[in-house]
């Protein structure tokens, strides 16, 4: 859910920090004081397009933060996974728009785009009002929300997972098809090399070992020549060798000792030097007798690298690099096999198609069925929604086979009596779009994904019953979800569980937007306000009063 919105001069708005609830929130105010600044905001956070100059005059930049608990939200926590992002109970969208209309994008404190914005904000916020986009329009939204409703999402998952199995053995038969002769051809190279990489015997660790040893063997007589020097330095030098110095230091300080006991531990030190000394040159002594040259393995090992070598070059890539050529040989060769067993693939291909049919199919019924119901609870909605006559229908079109199935889905809706259904995203009225989305949206309320949505404009051109029938089904769609509404209507805002007021101010010849909560008291003037007339009276208070549930 919606946790947190932090602003700092954007538009009107020098600085807001604002805190939201669960459930069904109203946003009020006077007409100008700037509640649309709350959705451009969010939009932008969300990724939205910045289309004007929205810093606050006199400022570099504008900020905005939008903060979202998603303990609960695993389409957010698999796509930040999906990104390789940091997976954290919180997230924290911040998007900074610069003057000049520069403007960055920050997903948790790492940079991201614009783009990943908006893929992201698809699962936490759906926006409905006359000029903002909402997944709703989307077709393959719609095509969601009615296998959801039909609960047969997961039957859809499996019909594409089908389709995407018969359109890849579809794809390879046509290939073998159009390219047998050539797939046959590649098919015999393939497995001369193939044959010829295996033989090598060739890898990795062995390839190191290798090179090893033949450093070893090309340098036999600097090694025994050098092992011998070092040998005579430590221990064997007839004039001079460390091990003698060592015994002479150790005789030397072991006359000394009875003089200053403290030369004792630098005594037992120097016995310790003495053992290890001695034990390296019994070490060395012992490695330099096994040593020797062996001009006939050295004469081995550089065939072999010969070898190697010229395998390699043949195909044109490094000596470390034949393991890897050898594995995408093999995998090719498998496929072109597939290819070559024309009847085997035919087979599978069948197979393959006779599946995803018998699971469309399958899915059709389930849609079919589906959609009528829908059909008619929303037809039903919209009636007590100032739609008299209003009628909304689930199409589906057949299609060819497509990996969602044999037909499009597509929401169809007429706003009174006598008009002909048209595409919801056709719909011209943004005031009947948002009501016919409310009346879908608490319909469908259980099954969605999305855990916030903001209505604007919701009670445009009714009143009255109706427009606390709306207030009846936002407070409904709250309890499934996290719901924050614009409104003007008196009827609206009571019925909401929490309540946040704009205001307009000037201040040192500027002009400022403020949004803050209400508590009760203020609650009843900002609904007493709303209720119209040029002055409050205690009678309007009585009744806001009322409307909001109090006792007089």
């Amino acid at each position: 859910m919606l946790q947190a919105l932090s602003i700092r001069d954007f538009v009107i708005v020098d600085h807001l920090e604002l805190e939201f609830d669960k459930g069904f929130t109203a946003l009020t105010g006077e007409t100008g004081a700037g509640k649309s600044i709350l959705i451009d905001a969010l939009s932008l956070s969300l990724g939205a397009r910045n289309e004007g100059d929205v810093t606050r005059r006199g400022s570099e930049k504008a900020e905005i933060a939008t903060t979202f608990d998603i303990r609960q939200l695993p389409a957010a926590r698999d796509w930040l996974q999906a990104q390789a992002m940091e997976v954290e109970d919180t997230l924290v969208l911040r998007r900074v728009i610069y003057a000049d209309g520069r403007s960055r994008a920050f997903i948790n404190g790492v940079a991201a785009t614009v783009g990943q914005l908006r893929e992201l904000g698809e699962s936490l916020i759906d926006i409905y009002s006359q000029n903002a986009h909402h997944s709703l329009l989307k077709l393959a939204t719609q095509r969601d929300i009615l296998d959801a409703y039909a609960q047969q999402a997961p039957l859809a998952e499996a019909v594409q997972q089908a389709y995407k199995q018969w359109h890849q053995l579809q794809q390879q038969w046509q290939a073998y098809e159009k390219n047998a002769s050539q797939f046959a051809d590649e098919l015999a190279e393939l497995r001369d090399s193939s044959r010829e990489l295996m033989q090598l015997g060739f890898d990795i660790d062995g390839w190191q070992a290798l090179q090893q040893e033949h450093m070893r063997l090309s340098h036999g007589a600097s090694l025994l020549a050098g092992m011998e020097h070092a040998l005579q330095m430590m221990s064997e030098g007839e004039e001079v060798n460390a091990l003698a110095l060592l015994s002479q230091v150790q005789l030397k300080l072991g006359e000394l000792q009875d003089f200053d006991p403290a030369l004792t531990p630098l005594i037992e030190t120097l016995d310790s030097a003495v053992i290890q000394l001695e034990e390296t040159s019994r070490a060395l002594n012992k490695h330099l007798q096994k040593s020797e040259l062996d001009p006939e393995r050295l004469a081995e090992v550089e065939a072999r690298i010969q070898t190697i070598h010229s395998v390699a070059r043949k195909y044109r890539i490094k000596a470390d690099e034949l393991p890897e050529l050898l594995a995408q040989q093999t995998a090719r060769i498998e496929v072109l096999s597939a290819y070559a067993d024309d009847g085997a693939l035919a087979k599978q291909m069948q197979a393959a198609w006779q599946t995803y049919q018998d699971l469309a199919k399958q899915l059709s019924a389930g849609r079919t069925q589906a959609a009528k119901h829908l059909s008619v609870a929303i037809t039903a909605q919209m009636q007590a929604l100032s739609l008299k006559g209003g009628q909304f229908t689930v199409a589906l079109t057949p299609v060819d086979a497509a990996a969602f199935g044999l037909e499009q889905v597509e929401f169809m809706v007429a706003g009174h009596a006598g008009v002909e259904p048209r595409p919801l995203n056709k719909v011209a009225s943004g005031g009947e779009l948002s009501r016919i989305s409310l009346a879908l949206q608490v319909t469908t309320a259980s099954l969605g994904t999305v855990p916030c949505m903001i209505f604007d404009e919701v009670d445009v051109g009714i009143g009255g019953g109706v427009a606390e029938v709306v207030g009846q089904l936002l407070q409904q769609l709250g309890q499934h979800r996290q719901v924050l509404v614009i409104t003007h209507l008196a009827q609206v805002a009571s019925q909401a569980v929490h309540h946040l007021q704009v205001s307009k101010s000037e201040h040192e010849g500027t002009t400022l937007s403020r949004i803050r909560p209400l508590s009760i008291d203020e609650r009843i003037e900002e609904v007493a306000r709303m209720m119209g007339g040029l002055q409050i009276t205690e009678a309007t208070r009585i009744h806001a009063r009322e409307m909001l549930g109090l006792s007089a």
